[in-house]
């Protein structure tokens, strides 16, 4: 059996998409695979991988936007990648991209999963110095990229946006799947509103992901505070971690409901009656595909590849970046017209069982990997 080593800079118990995209694919694998997991020591709970092979580093004081980056211990990663037959690395944060250098040091085959555009990630999430960040984040992409054998790309359009931007290295697209029976319409949406404690008398438009500046959530919020003018019925659920401002600003709104990173997503997407996507950057965005899959009407921007499997009044409503007014606009509508709202949950929901199924992903990744040999 191959030794797999995983290295990111985002897992467990921090809950966001590159978390949860670990925690449903490494039981996938674990039939073929070795698996020992490279990641920062986030606060919370591990429940359910405590017997797994997981090597975590300290935490550093030091943020970029919401992004808390570890303090590892190159030693004991030197001997990880040495052990390992294949590095598969997640994230290009000081663990992942050591253990791209290291790997191609050893001559290890080094494959990574493209989760965001790192410049437009990173420039977007800061506060000072976007120009400076963006160029950066371009070169410091381009040089780890290139020294890795395989990229997996979420999309075509990702491919063809890292190749425009000089970084040559082999891509493959692995669309990202989702679990339709986790992620399902509920049963009954009152009571689905009443699981997570929410007053099932009220609509709910809700967003899942981290709350950072990249994802745009003060759009959303003056959308909703406009929105409040005119209707009292509506509750604004937002369901992740972010940056300490956001978070106290919007716990001082007793209309905003902030859960925190939960495991549960699913539950707070059945309980949505409108789900919103209001990023400045995206890749595929699973969380909009996984609202998708619960039957939720989405709203979202025109960003990466959600503008290819979102098509405008089929299966979701689109809304200009940054443009509250707009966006309110849509809300209005989505909550005056009930049979708008259940056409397009019904059609998000088919479009996710009939193109996005996560055994198409699962099947995909175990073919990629086990297709991997040494570099010459």
């Amino acid at each position: 059996m191959k030794k797999l080593l995983i290295a990111t800079d985002n897992f467990l118990p921090r809950w966001d998409g590159v978390s949860r995209f670990l925690s449903e694919i490494v039981p996938q694998l674990e039939s073929l695979f070795d698996i020992t997991i490279m990641s920062p020591k986030f606060k919370g709970d591990l429940k359910g991988w405590e017997n797994r092979k997981l090597k975590r580093f300290d935490m550093t004081r030091i943020k970029v936007g919401d992004i808390v980056l570890a303090w590892p211990n190159h030693d004991e990663m030197k001997k990880l990648v040495a052990d390992a037959d294949i590095v598969w690395v997640q994230t290009l944060g000081p663990i992942g991209g050591f253990a791209v250098l290291q790997a191609r040091k050893l001559n290890k085959p080094v494959v990574t999963f493209v989760h965001s555009v790192e410049w437009e990630l990173f420039s977007k999430g800061v506060k000072w110095f976007k120009p400076f960040v963006y160029i950066f984040a371009k070169f410091y992409a381009r040089w780890l990229y290139g020294k890795c054998q395989l990229m997996m790309v979420p999309s075509l359009e990702t491919e063809e946006l890292y190749t425009y931007n000089g970084i040559m290295t082999p891509k493959k697209v692995v669309h990202l799947g989702i679990d339709t029976e986790k992620f399902r319409p509920a049963e009954n949406k009152m009571e689905a509103k009443r699981k997570v404690g929410i007053n099932p008398e009220h609509y709910v438009i809700g967003y899942t992901g981290r709350i950072a500046r990249e994802k745009d959530i003060m759009t959303l919020y003056r959308a909703f505070m406009k929105l409040r003018k005119e209707r009292q019925d509506v509750m604004l659920i937002l369901v992740g971690d972010g940056i300490e401002p956001y978070m106290k600003m919007l716990s001082a709104d007793e209309h905003v409901i902030l859960p925190g990173s939960v495991n549960n997503i699913q539950e707070y997407l059945q309980a949505m009656d409108i789900f919103v996507l209001p990023s400045l950057t995206e890749t595929s965005s699973l969380s909009t595909m996984e609202a998708m899959a619960c039957g939720v009407p989405v709203v979202t921007t025109k960003v990466g590849f959600v503008k290819r499997y979102v098509h405008n009044k089929e299966n979701g409503l689109f809304f200009p970046k940054g443009n509250d007014v707009v966006l309110k606009i849509k809300l209005i509508q989505l909550l005056e017209h009930e049979s708008l709202r259940k056409r397009l949950g019904e059609n998000a929901r088919k479009t996710i069982t009939e193109r996005y199924m996560w055994s198409s992903t699962v099947e995909r990744i175990k073919a990629i990997l086990l297709s991997l040999d040494s570099p010459s």
